[in-house]
């Protein structure tokens, strides 16, 4: 059962432009419905952010937010991590990339509890001054497929095993120090950025996780646990529920102050 309505804080989910389908047009603002009903059964209240450059609307909206999701999407422009683009690199978009790389530095100086999910533990990375391999096959050739799960009919297709550090957040709140995971990236983690260590990679090295060292509480995962928390592996809905009890802790300890 969820906690009252008053409660239960409210998580900033960055979404993302959509072409409508059928349309060579029309622009749809939204989230991939997973990520809201991951943070919605974990006794938060989802809201979406959605991609402007109006400062007083992405003002408001950050202010309403307990603890903010950045979910998966595009490549991160590597101008960011000061970079010349790979041959290989997939789609940019400047505007998201603006948004979430502002919004990431705000929170860490607000001490706002962030999760970043594929796309968005690059872009926690590159927001705090780290980098990324633009093309893990081009870079990486000893790695295994990362976006393995692609070829499959469900997006929860376990692709590899991912160790985590046993003394880490996630560790704890998963109750195991490996687990299978779905895998949909041909970029990952370079340079860690400054605040940041790894605490989970794949059996080839790979950077899987990552968590804050500071007073910010910051989870970075490479895989989509929004697709597997249901019924794949249900022990994310633990990471989930431990993501909204610590925004719910920060929101009190802010309204305290």
């Amino acid at each position: 059962m969820h906690q009252p309505s008053q409660a239960r804080p409210i998580i900033g989910v960055i979404g993302n432009r959509y072409l409508r389908a059928n349309t060579s047009s029309t622009i749809i603002a939204g989230a991939v419905s997973t990520y809201v009903g991951a943070i919605e059964a974990a006794g938060g209240i989802p809201l979406l952010i959605y991609l402007t450059d109006d400062q007083q609307v992405l003002d408001r909206l950050y202010g309403l937010c307990a603890g903010l999701v950045f979910t998966g999407g595009e490549d991160v422009d590597p101008m960011h991590f000061g970079a010349e683009r790979h041959p290989n690199i997939g789609t940019v978009v400047p505007l998201r990339d603006a948004v979430e790389l502002a919004l990431a530095r705000r929170a860490l100086a607000d001490r706002k509890p962030m999760l970043g999910i594929c796309r968005g533990i690059q872009v926690l990375n590159v927001a705090f001054g780290g980098s990324l391999y633009q093309d893990i096959p081009a870079e990486l050739p000893a790695a295994s497929d990362h976006y393995a799960s692609r070829a499959q009919p469900e997006r929860a297709h376990a692709a590899h095993p991912i160790a985590l550090e046993r003394d880490s957040w996630l560790a704890e709140r998963l109750g195991a120090d490996t687990v299978d995971v779905n895998s949909y990236h041909h970029q990952s983690l370079k340079d860690i950025a400054p605040g940041l260590r790894v605490t989970g990679r794949s059996p080839d090295g790979v950077i899987e996780a990552v968590e804050g060292t500071g007073a910010a509480f910051i989870l970075g995962l490479q895989c989509h646990p929004e697709e597997l928390w249901d019924t794949a592996e249900p022990r994310w809905a633990a990471m989930f529920r431990g993501f909204v009890e610590v925004a719910r802790g920060a929101e009190g300890r802010r309204d305290r102050a």
